[in-house]
C-alpha cells in the first residue's frame, strides 16, 4: 500500500461484520502516516422511506427523529469512532437513507474515495443468491477499489 492520502468509505450497519470493516478501515487510514493525512466516512445507510400517499394521515417519521435515536447512533458508530480516536484519524459519521449499494456507490464517487471497505454479508448461500449481497454489488458497480472484509 502506498503512504498517500486516501479517502476511505466504511459501510457501518451494526453488525460484528461492520465492526471487522471498521477497525480495517481505521487501520488503512492510520497507515497513510503523519504526513499524509487520509479522510475515513463512516456511512450508515437506513432503508428508505416509503413515500407518503393521499392515504397516509401520518406519515411515519424518519428513523433518524425517533425516540432514542441517539443512542442507537452512538452505539452502532461506537466502534469505529473509539478506533479512529486511538489511531488520530479524521473520521466523519454520516447516516443517509436509499438502498446499501447505491448509496454507497454514489457517495464514493461524490466525495472522490479511494476505497470503499464493506463487511461480509454472512449471509448463507442461498439468501445471498435470491436476495444478493451489498458487497457483491458494491465489488460489480463501484468505480474506486473495493475491500471486502470477513
Amino acid at each position: 500500500m502506498l503512504t498517500l492520502s486516501k479517502k476511505i468509505i466504511v459501510a457501518i450497519d451494526g453488525s460484528p461484520q461492520s465492526d471487522k470493516a471498521a477497525e480495517e478501515a481505521v487501520r488503512m487510514a492510520a497507515l497513510s502516516g503523519h504526513k499524509f493525512k487520509s479522510q475515513l466516512f463512516a456511512v450508515m445507510v437506513l432503508p428508505s422511506m416509503k413515500t407518503p400517499s393521499f392515504t397516509d394521515f401520518f406519515p411515519e417519521k424518519p428513523a433518524t427523529e425517533m425516540p432514542g435515536w441517539q443512542a442507537k447512533r452512538d452505539r452502532i458508530f461506537y466502534v469505529v469512532e473509539k478506533a479512529a480516536t486511538e489511531a488520530g484519524v479524521r473520521v466523519e459519521s454520516l447516516v443517509v437513507y436509499g438502498d446499501p449499494a447505491e448509496e454507497l456507490i454514489l457517495m464514493a464517487e461524490e466525495k472522490n474515495c479511494d476505497v470503499i471497505v464493506v463487511g461480509s454479508s454472512g449471509k448463507g448461500r442461498v439468501k445471498r443468491t435470491l436476495l444478493g449481497s451489498v458487497s457483491t454489488k458494491i465489488s460489480l458497480h463501484a468505480h474506486c477499489s473495493v475491500y471486502i472484509v470477513r
